[in-house]
């Protein structure tokens, strides 16, 4: 499967547990209702448990929720001591976007703390359970944005909403690529994936800061944006496709807009593995979490032939 233009084409899940963040709505929503359909028992992570429990029970198959708060470590901590036995896939989608400086209950600027360091401290803490794949969910908007080491939290720098939101989505694919590579010096069979939805009419309201744009995106989103069902090809082909180590999802038409999920290519930046690794090691810093694999760790059994953690 080298692309995806529907759900229907998904391959058999039963007997798969998937974990996808941020799933009672949006792309999220519409990611796990396909994968349950296909037979995963799916757990939904979500801050809001209503809300969770309201999308769990339209859904068919087997699918749970637990609490997740990605703007509290403890929170992060806790769902992580929670989650007993193996993870087939977990899936980093949960995003947020705000116009004003806000800060998690760890001191971090919001979106940077929610949409990158929350998913880097909850994939290391199941990292030793999960064993296919890592899935992060990215954005276009990481094409124009670079990471300010000198002020990660906004604290010198006027807010600028819309170039958090870029270095937040920047990081998600720096996290990707580091892992990988972390995952490979490992030897571990887990793979690193990212996605990203294209223009996508979900509910998740666009707040860059100005006021115009702002406006034109709400009149034009529901007007050209495909929805989420569309949205969420991206995420399904990097979870269960064709999609290599470091791979990058997302719309194949109208320059990654919307249509059939392909893989794709990020920017230079998201590549660049010394600002990659750097990220890396600041983020491990801030959540106080770390890779939880030493290089070389994971060996094949001389049984089988196949690689365990």
């Amino acid at each position: 499967m080298l692309t995806l233009a529907s759900p229907s084409q998904i391959p058999d899940q039963t007997g798969r547990t998937i974990v996808i963040t941020g799933a009672n709505s949006g792309i999220g929503r519409a990611a796990a209702a396909a994968l349950a359909a296909k037979g995963a028992r799916v757990v939904l992570a979500a801050r809001d448990q209503e809300k969770g429990r309201t999308a769990a029970a339209a859904m068919s198959g087997e699918v749970e929720v637990r609490p997740l708060d990605l703007a509290s470590l403890a929170s992060i901590r806790d769902f992580a001591v929670g989650m007993n036995g193996a993870v087939d896939v977990l899936i980093n989608n949960a995003g947020t976007m705000t116009d004003s400086l806000q800060h998690t209950a760890d001191g971090f600027e919001v979106q940077f703390g929610v949409n990158h360091l929350g998913h880097f401290a909850l994939t290391n803490l199941l990292l030793d359970r999960v064993t296919s794949r890592v899935v992060t969910v990215s954005s276009t908007a990481h094409r124009s944005a670079r990471i300010d080491f000198d002020d990660l939290q906004w604290e010198q720098r006027a807010y600028k909403a819309f170039g958090a939101y870029g270095q937040s989505k920047l990081a998600n694919l720096l996290f990707t690529a580091e892992l990988q590579r972390r995952l490979t010096a490992a030897g571990s069979p887990v793979i690193a994936t990212s996605a990203h939805p294209g223009w996508a009419s979900t509910g998740f309201r666009i707040t860059s800061g100005n006021r115009i744009i702002d406006a034109l995106a709400a009149i034009s989103t529901p007007l050209l944006a495909h929805g989420p069902d569309g949205g969420a090809l991206p995420t399904l082909l990097a979870a269960v496709g064709d999609v290599p180590g470091g791979g990058f999802a997302g719309p194949s038409r109208f320059g990654g807009v919307r249509g059939p999920a392909a893989v794709g290519q990020p920017s230079a930046e998201a590549m660049n593995p010394d600002t990659a690794t750097r990220l890396w090691e600041i983020s491990e810093r801030l959540t106080e979490t770390r890779f939880p694999l030493a290089a070389g760790s994971v060996t094949p059994d001389p049984a089988t032939g196949v690689s365990g953690l």
